[in-house]
């Protein structure tokens, strides 16, 4: 069963930094792409980051330069490094793993920034 598991979501003030991890099953994790996306409350899922196997990334405009996402593949591991965030980037951040048809999603870490 493919699982992906994030952690590192939390409360953050404005300008902080925060890091997230999101562990898949080894079976999926070398070949396929794996990306974050958000949702905040009455809002729909977006895009936030994606990185291929072999390390292309592309982000959304809203965080190019703030956010940097990066994969371990030895720990079967994609990361989400945060920084100078905004009140803008409270969201729910989603691992997502995705080849050709096939996708699957994580339950998700809840990202506050607020003062």
């Amino acid at each position: 069963q493919v699982q992906l598991v994030e952690s590192g979501g939390g409360l953050v003030q404005p300008g902080g930094s925060l890091r997230l991890a999101c562990t898949a099953s080894a079976t999926i994790f070398n070949s396929y792409v794996m990306g974050w996306y958000r949702q905040a409350p009455g809002k729909q899922r977006d895009l936030v980051a994606i990185i291929t196997s072999s390390g292309i990334t592309n982000y959304a405009d809203s965080v190019k330069g703030r956010f940097t996402i990066s994969r371990d593949n030895s720990e079967n591991t994609v990361y989400l490094q945060m920084s100078d965030l905004k009140p803008e980037d409270t969201a729910l951040y989603s691992c997502n793993a995705r080849k050709g048809w096939t996708t699957y999603w994580g339950q998700g870490t809840q990202v506050t920034v607020s003062s």
